[in-house]
């Protein structure tokens, strides 16, 4: 007998026959006589409507307030899977994130989970329960509702499968696994049978939206064996795992792209590195992620350190800096908006020097600006017009043979 965590997306989700098909799917788990720790996601667009509503009421609500807005819409959910679960005979209990104890930062909108008591999980499986958990929400030590930002739920499915010992946890989505790039939009994007957890971790840090990328931390602390596959067929998804077995001559395993990126530039008159310490600490207090960082020093020009971050903060960010511009002691700031991140990714490329040369060179035959640029071992990301971005990542994923399947 396994122990099995199953995490379905809005999608799988969305209406009450769906809803029915995944309570059928994890009564056939049970029937093999594993337990099941079901997590689930809000029904369809149901965060998206009441991200409206709440919109419709306030320019700037409360993240306090959205918090307990937003926790609600999994608990929809969790509820009527259960009832449906009972309905078919299947013995089940639906707990909300804070039920299943779910310990978090006390950070509103996109807290991390700190610490799970189980006792309820365990008490629930002794009994012989299918439970039923509402994804994305915690409660921090002061007894507050918190969320875990978007796609929040992965998280939740894989830090409950750690904490559990599950032998493995299933993510189940409208997709059958983890492309190449997102077939939507990138012609000739396949799937991929493994990925490595860095691989991955990079993905989803980049603009990949198949998994959350604390989720792929979890994961990869706890060794935990991880798939990604359809809830509305049986095929079988990407598996992530330490080293992939197959495919090992792709150099890069994946095309991300990111759009709605603002570089932000401030410019100071001395090249002193308190600055940046300052102008950084400040951002990360009020939970700002700041992505690629350039700083500029040079005879006869005035420093600056350009930065992009994700235009939702933009607003809060501009505020931050002119609140305390004479604490952080630049002179001025200006950005540019309309921008992108488009990124390749692989294992491979610690290997196999040359491949950001081959990168840029593609891009400068197709005519793409690129604005900024960061690498790590295993991945190379550019800024770059947001009007080029589907071009630029087409280009990508031809230029590395992501569509060929290679024998």
């Amino acid at each position: 007998m396994s122990r099995i965590v199953m995490k379905f997306g809005g999608t799988s989700v969305g209406n009450t026959e769906r809803i029915r098909n995944v309570a059928k799917r994890v009564i056939g788990e049970t029937a093999k006589g594993h337990e099941i720790v079901v997590v689930v996601s809000a029904m369809g667009k149901t965060t998206d409507e009441l991200l409206r509503l709440a919109e419709d009421l306030s320019a700037e609500p409360s993240k306090r307030e959205m918090d307990m807005l937003l926790s609600t819409g999994e608990q929809v959910t969790s509820a009527l899977l259960t009832m449906s679960l009972q309905h078919m005979g299947q013995d089940a209990v639906s707990f909300t994130g804070w039920q299943a104890g779910i310990g978090t930062e006390s950070v509103h909108r996109n807290a991390r989970i700190e610490h799970i008591d189980t006792i309820r999980i365990e008490q629930a499986l002794s009994a012989g329960k299918v439970i039923v958990i509402a994804g994305f929400q915690g409660l921090d030590a002061f007894g507050e509702i918190t969320t875990l930002g978007r796609g929040g739920s992965d998280t939740t499915a894989v830090a409950i499968a750690a904490s559990i010992l599950a032998d493995r946890c299933d993510i189940y989505t409208d997709v059958d696994g983890i492309y190449t790039s997102d077939p939507r939009f990138i012609e000739g994007a396949r799937k991929l049978q493994e990925l490595s957890y860095d691989e991955m971790l990079e993905l989803a840090n980049l603009g990949a939206g198949v998994l959350h990328p604390r989720a792929v931390e979890f994961a990869k602390n706890f060794c935990l064996p991880l798939s990604v596959r359809s809830s509305l067929s049986e095929e079988t998804g990407t598996i992530l795992l330490e080293e992939p077995t197959m495919e090992k001559n792709l150099i890069v395993r994946g095309v991300a792209f990111e759009p709605e990126i603002v570089r932000i530039t401030i410019a100071y008159e001395v090249p002193f590195n308190g600055s940046l310490a300052k102008i950084f600490t400040m951002l990360a207090r009020y939970h700002i992620n700041v992505d690629i960082i350039v700083q500029s020093i040079m005879e006869g020009i005035q420093p600056s350190v350009s930065f992009s971050i994700k235009k939702e903060d933009f607003a809060e960010t501009i505020h931050i800096l002119k609140s305390n511009k004479d604490d952080l002691g630049y002179q001025l700031a200006n950005f540019e908006e309309g921008l992108a991140k488009v990124s390749i990714v692989g294992s491979g490329m610690v290997s196999n020097p040359g491949v950001a040369a081959q990168m840029f060179d593609r891009l400068r035959k197709e005519e793409i600006a690129v604005k900024m640029v960061s690498t790590s071992e295993i991945k190379v990301s550019v800024v770059i017009p947001e009007i080029d971005m589907l071009k630029a990542t087409n280009a990508l994923h031809d230029e590395f043979g992501l569509a060929v399947v290679r024998v």
